[in-house]
Order: structure tokens, then sequence, then C-alpha cells
């Protein structure tokens, strides 16, 4: 509990000790009222100050203002056991439910745990020197001992050793790593020294924007605490004018009858009337079951990056997918080297050095295959073209290195490969010299991630790609793909979106997953974007709505039970709120509810509500 926490709980201790106290004093007349007045202003000072500042600054319509007006009034009736207890158990409500908001804060703040305090560089004695990670150039080799957190993206230098990840992805498996292995911040070092070569500054490093994303998602509302917001502006001044007229109008119209007006009955009614009208348990229940999902899920490494795209995510219908780096592991090895007018070596080390000035996963492998260094001496102009491949100028000759719209492209005759993998053809100085096979490998997850959303009520699974039809076609039957469109450039990618979102129902919502630059427009497009945040590119991350932070396609279906988990919980919460407060309000008009019912449909139903929201942090089983 926070300082605050435990000294309101002291409050309501006291105040509850002295009110069973004063139960059994045989007291009455004004020494009964100075008595009572002691419980409730110890345990209500608070709020009627917060009343009286919401009159004097004009903004009066607020739980404070409907708890001071019910509980002086009732006291002003001589019913001071009632109008203190309304206060007691308000407070009591409030208490806990700061205590809930607190625990979900708590579990989004071990994220925090993350944040680096220093980053350690080495001086020219080899002496290490703490300091603070934003001052650190990229470039610059610092060192992470055992025990502590990797402050800034990097790539290992010297060293090995293994990484707890928890924090990152919500997973206890330890990673190893070793020289040359990329590294991100946020993990924590357990056994061996590293040093670490920067790649990025502290504030573009994974941790960084990690904890951006968690800091500003309660700033994107759902379209139910949007809803929530404005019933209550509306909601607030209507209770306050319709007990007014419960106080005045059935007792005016009595006298004129010629009956007893019974203004104090009528106006107990009225304040009863207030005390169960006020929307604490909405208010208060809803945003927090939002809050405490978006916890939930940190916690088990799916990051949102706000309630609106939780709340979307519970009513998906459609999951698009990328395929390379999505559902394959985008560790291309080359399979087969076929040599038509040179030889095989030649034809390998040509396509390596064309593709050397590429970052593609393909070329990687090309020049991992060709396992000698490059020489960028060797290379003329390099022209890289989007879709297609890459066209070069190697020892003097053009070299075409691509897919077979490249060679269509150049007028290239050649002879099509009949293999499933990604086939890149080579042509030199106009003429076909052979193809390279190449091949990626499926995530162990991939086809356990596709069963289980089509279990969860996901109607359609698509999967958009630009390798070639075999290829695409052999792993969407491997994985139970319901669709699948080949041979598409980043561009066609958009397009097809855009399709599907115009064939589906606007209730219905659409999720596109993916992890390249390439896939950022279409990240942005989709009704909720999810990106693979452990080896995903930063325009990705950024263009998504959530971002998983292991890479598991098996954790989309796990944010997708999150999601439907927390909007159940909301709509539980919002239906039994209203019902309550609705026969509560009609028993209190018509004089068969008390003050009594009246906490309870107050207090007792915000105690139920945000115990019930609570429910959205324990994701473990889901």
């Amino acid at each position: 509990m926070t300082k605050k926490q435990k000294k309101m709980l002291k409050r309501i201790l006291i105040a509850s000790a002295l009110m069973i106290v004063l139960a059994f004093l045989p007291v009455t007349g004004i020494l009964k009222f100075a008595l009572y007045m002691v419980p409730y202003f110890v345990i209500g000072h608070d709020i009627l100050r917060k009343a009286f500042l919401g009159v004097k600054n004009k903004q009066m319509f607020d739980e404070s203002f409907l708890m001071a007006v019910a509980t002086v009034g009732a006291i002003l009736l001589g019913e001071y056991t009632e109008g203190v207890a309304v206060m007691l158990f308000f407070q009591i409500g409030e208490w806990f439910q700061s205590y809930a908001v607190g625990k979900s804060r708590r579990n989004i703040s071990r994220l925090m745990d993350i944040r680096p305090d220093y980053a350690n560089i080495e001086d020219e004695n080899g002496n290490l020197e703490q300091v603070d990670p934003d001052e650190v150039a990229v470039g610059t080799v610092i060192v992470v001992q055992p025990g502590e957190k990797v402050p800034i993206d990097g790539i290992i230098v010297e060293g090995a050793s293994t990484l707890n990840t928890a924090a990152l992805t919500g997973e206890s498996l330890p990673r190893d790593v070793e020289e040359g292995d990329e590294i991100i911040s946020g993990c924590i070092n357990m056994t061996g020294l590293l040093r670490i070569r920067t790649t990025k500054e502290f504030g573009e490093s994974t941790v960084s924007k990690i904890l951006d994303m968690v800091e500003n998602a309660s700033s994107r509302k759902s379209r139910s605490e949007n809803f929530i917001s404005r019933f209550a502006y509306y909601y607030t001044p209507i209770v306050c004018y319709s007990a007014l007229a419960l106080a005045i109008i059935p007792p005016v119209v009595l006298m004129f009858t010629g009956n007893p007006a019974n203004w104090g009955e009528w106006i107990y009614r009225a304040l009863t009337f207030l005390v169960i009208s006020c929307p604490c348990a909405l208010v208060i229940s809803i945003p927090l079951s939002f809050f405490a999902g978006i916890g939930g899920a940190s916690s088990a490494g799916v990051l949102v990056k706000g309630s609106n795209y939780l709340e979307a995510l519970a009513y998906t219908k459609t999951v698009v997918f990328d395929k390379t780096g999505t559902m394959t592991q985008g560790v291309f090895e080359v399979a087969d080297i076929n040599g038509v007018s040179i030889e095989n070596d030649r034809l390998i080390e040509i396509a390596a050095l064309a593709e050397s000035y590429s970052t593609h996963p393909i070329s990687k492998s090309l020049q991992k295959a060709y396992g000698k260094e490059i020489d960028k001496n060797r290379l003329g102009e390099v022209q890289e073209i989007g879709g297609h491949g890459v066209v070069a100028q190697v020892d003097g000759a053009q070299v075409l290195a691509g897919n077979d719209k490249l060679m269509a492209k150049y007028g290239i005759e050649y002879t099509a490969a009949d293999a499933v993998g990604t086939v890149v053809y080579i042509a030199v100085d106009g003429r076909f010299a052979g193809h390279i096979l190449i091949s990626d490998i499926m995530k162990p997850t991939s086809k356990a991630a596709i069963a289980a959303l089509k279990a969860i009520g996901v109607k359609k699974t698509v999967m958009l790609t630009g390798d070639n039809k075999a290829v695409a076609d052999k792993v969407a039957e491997d994985l139970k793909i319901d669709t699948v469109y080949s041979q598409l450039l980043p561009g066609d990618k958009v397009d097809k979106v855009e399709e599907l979102l115009a064939a589906k129902p606007e209730k219905e919502k659409l999720v596109f997953v993916g992890d390249g630059i390439n896939d950022a427009p279409v990240l942005s497009r989709a009704d909720i974007g999810i990106a693979m945040g452990a080896m995903g590119s930063d325009a990705a991350i950024e263009a998504a709505d959530v971002v998983l932070m292991d890479d598991d396609p098996l954790k989309i279906a796990k944010a997708i039970r999150i999601a439907k988990k927390c909007v159940g919980i909301v709509y539980q919460n919002i239906y039994f709120a209203i019902g309550i407060k609705v026969l509560c309000l009609i028993l209190s008009a018509v004089g068969i509810a008390n003050m009594w019912l009246g906490i309870f449909s107050d207090v007792g139903v915000m105690v139920l509500a945000v115990l019930n929201a609570i429910r959205a942090l324990n994701v473990k089983n889901l």
C-alpha cells in the first residue's frame, strides 16, 4: 500500500470504531449530533472540501457533490447513523478502488524495471565509468557486467552470456548470446561480461520505445470509456435535478390537494436517490478494466498501445499475415545452386556480390553461402528494384539477380525453376546464367497459431507475400491458412487489405501481422496492426497498434483472448451497474428503498465492479 492508502485505511478504521462505540451509547439531542460529527469529519473532510471547491469553481456535478449533499441532508434530518455510514462506505469503496488501480499499476510498472539507470564505458586505463545512457553516442562500446541491464541496443563485439528476457517477452526461458549477435536493451545479463557496440541512441532503443508505448497507452481511450465519460457528463446533473424535483414537487402537490406535505419523508427519499445515483461503479470500473487488461497483456509480452486497440482486438474476425519473419523465421539458407552458362561457384559468387548492398535476408543468405569477404571494389553501380531484385555492375558485367519479374522486365529468356522455395534467377550481360534456390524455415508455433485463432472464432486467415506462388501455396497448405496471395509488391499488400476491409461487416475487425519495414503501410491501414517486436523493424513497431515482444505468432491468439476477456468484463460491469442503479432509483422514488439500500447500490456495486475489473489482470491461463 502507498502512504496515502495507509492514511486512508487508518481514517476508515478510526471512523468505524467510533461508529461502533456510538451505536451502544445512550445519548440523544445535541450531544448525539456532536458525537456523530467526530467520525463524520474524520472520514469525510476531504470529500466535503472537494464538493465545496467544485461548487466554487462551478464544476459541482461529481460524486463528491452527491455524497456531500446526501450525507449533510441526512444529518439535518436527524439520520446521523445513515449520514455517517454513507460517507464511511463511500470512502471504503474509494480506498478499494485506489488499491485495485495500484495493483494494476504495479503490474505495468514491472516493465519500468527494464529502464536502465546507467551505461558502463571503459576509459583508457580500463576502468569502468557509469554515464547516463542518453549521453552514449552510436558506435560506442559499452560494458555490461553480470546482473546488469542492457541499456542500449547493439551488437556484441566481445563475450558470451545468457540473457533474462522475461521483462520484455513475459517468458522465463533464458536466451544464449555470443559475439556477433544483436542484443536489445531491457534484457538482464545473467552470466558473462559483454562488450557491446551500440547501434542506436538510447531514445531510439527498444527499452525507450516500450516504456513510451506503455506510458502513453492510457491516452488512447476505448469506445466504451468515451461512452462512460459522456454518460457521466449528462447523467450526474440529470439525477441531481431529479432528486431536487423529488424533494419539492410531491410535497407541493400534496399540499395543494389538502394532504400532509411530509417534507421530511420526501427529502429523505431525494437524498437516498442521490446516494443511489452516484455513477462511481461505471466511472471507476470501466477504465480500470482496460488498464488491468493492458497490464495483464504487458506481463505476457504483448504491448497494447491503447485501450481503443484492446477493445477493437476483441472483435477480430479476419487475421492477415505477412509470411517472411512472421510465420517463418526469416532465416534463409541456400538449398540448391544450378548454373546453366557458368559454374555453380561462379554463380553464387556474382550473386553474393550483386546483392551485397542489400539488407534483405535473401542477400544475407547468399553472402553466407559464398563464405568469403565481399570485395566492394569489384562492384560498380548498384540499383535495387522493389519487388523484383537487384541490377549491379560486377567485374564490369551487368548482373541481374532477382525473381521471374526481373527477368521478364529485362526480356531475359530463362528456365523457370520447378521448386518450392525462393528462387533467385541470375543473368549476366543479358544472358541467363542459372538460378539459386533459397528456403525459409517455418516458426515452430506457426501451425498451432492458426489453429488457435480458428478455435477462438476467427473466421478467415489470409497470407500476403512477395514470394512466388509455389512457395506461398505450400506454406499456406502446411499451416492451414484459408487464403493466400503471392508475388505482391508492398503497394499490392495495401490494396489487398483494402479489399478485405471493404468486404467485411463494419463491426468485425481485421488484424494485419507483419515485421518488415515494407509492412508499415499495411500495419497502419488495418483495423489493428500487430508487429513482431523482438526482430521486427523500427518502422513496423512504430506503425503497429500491438507489439509481440517475442515474435511468437501463437501470442496473437493470446492477445485476442485477453481482449475478449477484458471487453467481456467491461460489459458485465456496465449491465450490472446500470441495472442495479435503475432498479434502486425506482425503489427509492416510491419509498421502498432506504439509505442503507442506497449505500449498497453505490458502494457495494462499485466494490463488486472493481473486483470484477481486476480479473483482467489474470491472463496466465488464457
